[in-house]
């Protein structure tokens, strides 16, 4: 099967504000041949974002960020998350691109070496979210503070955490948004050749 077996026939703008909802009509080849549908869907438009596990090969140590997030209001421990550096893909950028410029906002710091995690659909039943995750190295030692851009009204929080304590806060469930539970998973498979053992 691939989009040659989808037949989109309308797309209509339901609600456009910080994000855009459109009603999306279609039809689709079923997996014995015949067709299903027409068809509503609501998608929820969302585009491609970077994330970056920030690592300190030297102190085995990671920087995440810290930051409300309004999707989590209803989080049982905190709507604060601890979080990759993150950030949308604007036209025309390329994901590395993206990747140096949240970091320099978001952490106050450029990354060295980027390395490609992984590219993942976030919610493909409602959304075409995709996320892009990558690993940086970096030297934490003077990395800290409060960063982020005002007139997105950003206020993030840097922290250094040894990685072993990372791991405690992804078992414990401190740590419960899918681009960092994935990349310390990715951490923990590689960190011989990351940690520079």
């Amino acid at each position: 099967m691939s989009k040659d077996d989808v037949v989109e026939e309308s797309r209509e703008t339901v609600y456009q504000g910080f994000f855009r909802m459109n009603k999306v009509t279609l039809r689709h080849r079923r997996f014995n041949g015949e067709w299903i549908g027409p068809f509503h869907r609501e998608l929820f438009e969302r585009g491609e974002a970077v994330c970056v596990l920030l690592v300190d090969p030297v102190r085995e140590a990671i920087v995440l960020t810290e930051q409300f997030r309004i999707g989590a209001l209803e989080d049982e421990r905190s709507p604060w998350l601890l979080e990759l550096v993150a950030g949308m893909v604007e036209p025309g950028e390329t994901y590395e691109e993206v990747a140096v410029r949240e970091c320099q906002e978001e952490a106050g710091c450029t990354p060295a070496a980027l390395r490609h995690i992984t590219t993942y659909w976030v919610s493909p039943g409602g959304t075409n979210e995709r996320v892009a995750i990558y690993c940086a190295s970096v030297d934490s030692a003077d990395m800290g503070g409060i960063h982020g851009l005002e007139e997105e009204h950003e206020d993030i929080r840097v922290i250094t955490l040894p990685f072993s304590e990372a791991l405690k806060a992804l078992e414990s469930g401190v740590i419960n948004n899918a681009a960092t539970i994935i990349a310390l998973q990715w951490l923990t498979i590689h960190q011989k050749e990351v940690f520079q053992r």
